[in-house]
């Protein structure tokens, strides 16, 4: 059985849900795609400042759904230029857990919007 979480407070959209839950084998949550928008529709104004948001909305569903960041189990990044790397790696790097989940990197040519520089998506199991 699949449970759609989505954080009070934050926009619904009738396009997809902020992450499903499957709970056999074990408890597993897919997360999809964070960017650097926060929950009043703000984006962020730098590649910096969107990784803190986007972060923090993962953050947001993760304890939504009664876990935190060392649920994550398998984390994928996109950024749409690869200069952005060093600044996303010092404005986010310390909010990723510890030991690190698996993560892939991605550098993609766009994400949803011209104003988006990067998203971040995540699977965590608990």
């Amino acid at each position: 059985m699949l449970t759609m979480i989505n954080p009070a407070g934050y926009p619904v959209s009738p396009f997809y849900s902020q992450a499903v839950e499957a709970k056999a084998p074990r408890r597993m949550l897919f997360v999809s795609g964070q960017v650097g928008v926060d929950a009043t529709g703000y984006v962020g104004a730098d590649i910096g400042e969107q990784a803190r948001i986007a972060v923090a909305n993962l953050n947001a569903v993760l304890a939504e759904a009664g876990m935190d960041k060392q649920n994550l189990a398998k984390v994928t990044i996109y950024l749409t230029d690869e200069s952005l790397l060093p600044d996303f790696m010092q404005a986010a790097g310390e909010s990723l857990p510890s030991p690190p989940p698996a993560t892939t990197l991605l550098v993609v040519k766009a994400l949803a919007a011209p104003s988006l520089l990067i998203e971040i998506e995540a699977i965590a199991v608990a």
